[in-house]
């Protein structure tokens, strides 16, 4: 899988807000929200209250009310973040984002729809590494704080089965956990193209 990275110029004049790790970024209706700098994840949730990630996006991504037909929707900070809003009208470069969010949901898709469980898993840390990892003389390091309840939440597993296959995927040698919420992918052991 590749991910196609948009190159968006934004107008100058356009409101930029900082927000800090859990915070729920307001949405504004017909605004997008162009990632300036940070990670977020989108969510829902059930009748049920049960929550459901739709999505990770960092730097560089659009995402917003205009480009989901999911109620309820939220934009929750998993780093701090610095956010533009961006009216939804401004052609110029919609359509590269639009495309670039829809070749991500896809992606995401594949990942999710992964029938063997640890694959899954595995499929998504390679996802998050391609995406937002930064190379470390062991592999690359995922530097997000993810809980094993948001990863759960993301692909559709307890936290359990998260909690024992992170711990058999250590012990496989293909991931290494030096400290509480940091993963950090061996690439003797994996592939990041």
């Amino acid at each position: 899988m590749s991910s196609l990275s948009p190159t968006i110029t934004i107008a100058e004049n356009l409101s930029q807000q900082m927000f800090k790790r859990h915070d729920s970024i307001p949405l504004k209706s017909e605004m997008l929200l162009h990632i300036e700098r940070g990670v977020v994840r989108t969510v829902t949730w059930s009748e049920e209250g049960t929550v459901m990630t739709l999505g990770y996006w960092g730097t560089g991504d659009v995402i917003g009310q205009p480009l989901s037909n999911i109620q309820p929707y939220q934009v929750e900070c998993i780093t701090s973040v610095e956010v533009s809003y961006v009216p939804s009208y401004q052609r110029e470069w919609v359509l590269t984002a639009i495309c670039h969010h829809v070749q991500q949901a896809e992606e995401l898709l594949s990942i999710i729809r992964q029938t063997n469980a640890r694959d899954r898993l595995l499929q998504m840390l390679l996802w998050l590494a391609r995406k937002f990892a930064r190379p470390v003389e062991r592999g690359r390091l995922i530097d997000l704080r993810l809980t094993h309840q948001e990863i759960a939440e993301f692909i559709g597993m307890t936290r359990v089965s998260v909690t024992r296959l992170l711990s058999q995927l250590e012990q496989e040698g293909i991931i290494d956990r030096p400290r509480r919420h940091f993963i950090v992918l061996l690439d003797r052991q994996t592939k990041f193209a």
